[in-house]
């Protein structure tokens, strides 16, 4: 099969590749489209140690059945599909309680550090168990069914905190992640949602998507900004979708007494905060990562309209022009958010 393969740090080649190996539990997908995640572009360079060459990546992805294992019930050749990002083992304790992201022998596709690595979907091909993959209905287009991944992680994200018709919900960063935690935030009906980014673009599109306020800390102060917003409070919720120990920090400094931070970012391994500012102000620190169970839910929130996917779909280019596509990416020059590519 093609496939777009990362060789080394910020280079890609599209060549052949060994067709992957189709087990008895396995669905073998014909990749239809497949978005480049912002994990993947800071994983390009070499820096995050979560994409280790040589790899294919890609976990944002949709496409049809080719063929299907043994064991396999439930699907046809031919069929409509799209699958989850976390390749989970459907059998040990967290898995049977539903919480699939948290399985203590999950792989994520096109991830590569130790256990983790298994190759992804920029590619002709890619070979899953049956229990991550779903049917899409037919009114969906696979470029937006390749955002149904990105789309849960934003819904679980929205639900690891409790969120009240009352609350001020603040939304640190408006890349994909965050306009999808945005959207499925505003699901749940807050009174006031503010969106904060350091992009003019980014923050005109999560406006359209409900943001009753936008914030651009390189403009003004955030603290300012959010206490001016909420009459001194703070934010009741804050979900930090950027990763940095500094966005991290912020969102601490604009969460009010007794509210509640979820960390959602990934990018920097490190971040310092004040233990007593946690016990005087009782805060509550979540994590979220990935999705658990989310995944099927989001088809009907996309194909409803009721989570909108298609003002964060930025280009849609051949998989063979994918190295050009990351380097778009990593310059940052254009307004992008999503770029699908399609095999």
């Amino acid at each position: 099969m093609k496939a777009l393969i990362y060789t080394a740090p910020y280079s890609f080649e599209y060549s052949d590749f060994p067709d992957p190996q189709v087990g008895p539990d396995d669905v073998l997908v014909r990749v239809k489209a497949c978005g480049i995640c912002g994990s993947d572009v800071h994983g390009a360079s070499g820096k995050t140690g979560r994409r280790l060459p040589p790899l294919i990546m890609g976990h944002e992805a949709a496409g049809v059945v080719e063929q299907i294992g043994g064991n396999v019930k439930g699907f046809e050749q031919g069929e409509r599909v799209c699958f989850d990002s976390t390749v989970y083992c459907n059998k040990c304790p967290a898995c049977r309680e539903g919480r699939f992201n948290r399985c203590r022998s999950r792989q994520v596709l096109g991830v590569s550090p130790g256990d983790f690595k298994r190759h992804g979907a920029m590619a002709e091909f890619v070979a899953l168990p049956w229990w991550i993959v779903s049917k899409i209905p037919d009114n969906m287009s696979f470029v937006w069914a390749a955002l149904l991944e990105p789309v849960s992680i934003g819904v679980h994200a929205a639900s690891r905190a409790p969120i009240t018709p009352d609350d001020t919900v603040v939304v640190i960063g408006a890349g994909t992640i965050g306009l999808f935690i945005l959207q499925a935030v505003k699901l749940r009906g807050p009174a006031k949602i503010i969106a904060c980014d350091i992009d003019e673009f980014r923050l005109g599109v999560a406006k359209k998507l409900g943001a009753n306020a936008v914030v651009n800390p390189s403009k003004i102060d955030l603290k300012e900004a959010i206490l001016g917003e909420t009459e001194g409070q703070g934010a009741n919720v804050t979900l930090e979708a950027v990763g940095y120990a500094r966005t991290f920090a912020d969102a601490i400094s604009i969460t009010k007494t007794g509210g509640y931070v979820v960390a959602v970012g990934n990018l920097e391994p490190r971040a310092e905060f004040n233990p007593q500012e946690l016990v005087a102000r009782e805060l509550t620190f979540t994590g979220s990562y990935a999705s658990s169970g989310e995944f099927r839910d989001c088809i009907d929130l996309v194909a409803s309209g009721k989570i909108d996917v298609d003002p964060l779909i930025s280009d849609v280019v051949p998989l063979s022009d994918g190295a050009r596509a990351f380097d778009r990416l990593l310059k940052a020059e254009e307004n992008l958010l999503k770029i699908v590519l399609e095999p």
